[in-house]
């Protein structure tokens, strides 16, 4: 099986969609929060949009990257 080359020109636009996707699934989860009366459902996706929230921090930093590298021709 060959290997296909590194082809880093639509990393940007991956990241940016999965950091989206992630944004609206904390949002929705915001929205079952508050109203649900299910203390341990809150609880469960509190910590969910915790790790959501710690992933976006690191895909906007991730994205930054990919930035410098396209701009530098991924050298």
């Amino acid at each position: 099986m060959k290997n296909k080359p590194d082809d880093r020109r639509d990393n940007v636009d991956r990241i940016q969609h999965n950091m989206n996707n992630t944004i609206e699934n904390i949002d929705r989860a915001d929205e079952m929060i508050s109203i649900t009366d299910d203390k341990r459902t809150k609880e469960r996706l509190t910590e969910k949009n915790e790790r959501r929230a710690e992933a976006v921090k690191g895909m906007k930093k991730e994205i930054k990257d990919e930035a410098i590298d396209k701009k530098n021709g991924y050298k």
